[in-house]
């Protein structure tokens, strides 16, 4: 298992804030920041993103999938065409466990629950996503409560996307009553200002080595 007591960084592991959690010559796991692109954007003012900054370091640096530029945490970078294909497969069969932590407003009913609410672009306000019903796609996120803190009023949580919509996580939560702290699209104001940035972070992978097939397990802690 990999992790932040334990890793061992080289001479390259940050460039430009980006903190490099796993390599070996097949892959890396990288910690996006908060209010990084994961990918370029339209338009010279949206170019500096986390593949742009890896790339004059890894030249055969790959995306496989993206974490919200407001959403911190593990975004896997493959190395060699066989580790995108085998990264992307495992993404696409969702074989791959991922969990995320958030705080979020209040405290919650219980412990454990399984969030299954539908969600559907609200294309009006877009890339907003809203709860539908009727024409939403699936969408599952298992929550787990680790803590609350009675002085803030903020619980914090564990997430497991069981399915991978748009802005599931932030809309569960908005659903449920509890948005999470920083939430600039669906907080309310005061919960919003409650924190700086999205506390919301991709903390967690267990997957398949892409190449040796060995079971792998990374870890990076939320800093808030």
């Amino acid at each position: 298992m990999y992790n932040k007591a334990n890793r061992q960084l080289n001479t390259e592991s940050r460039m430009l804030d980006i903190e490099i959690v796993y390599q070996d010559e097949h892959m890396l796991a990288v910690n996006k920041p908060s209010g990084l692109l994961s990918v370029p954007g339209r338009g010279p003012d949206k170019q500096d993103c986390l593949i742009n900054r890896l790339l004059p370091h890894y030249p055969n640096a790959r995306i496989v999938h993206r974490l919200d530029m407001a959403t911190s945490g593990l975004i896997l970078i493959p190395l060699s065409h066989e580790a995108q294909v085998s990264l992307g497969l495992q993404f696409e069969k969702r074989s791959m466990h991922k969990s995320y932590c958030a705080l979020v407003d209040g405290k919650l009913e219980h412990d454990e629950q399984l969030i299954d609410l539908p969600l559907i672009c609200d294309w009006p306000n877009r890339p907003l996503q809203i709860v539908d019903h009727e024409n939403g796609k699936s969408a599952q996120t298992q929550v787990k409560v680790l803590s609350y803190d009675q002085d803030t009023d903020c619980s914090r949580l564990e997430l497991k996307p069981l399915t991978g919509r748009s802005h599931q996580l932030r809309v569960h939560m908005q659903a449920i009553g509890h948005p999470i702290l920083g939430d600039e699209f669906y907080a309310p104001t005061e919960i919003k200002q409650k924190s700086p940035r999205l506390c919301l972070h991709a903390e967690h992978l267990q997957l398949l080595h892409p190449v040796t097939k060995t079971s792998l397990s990374i870890n990076c802690p939320a800093n808030f």
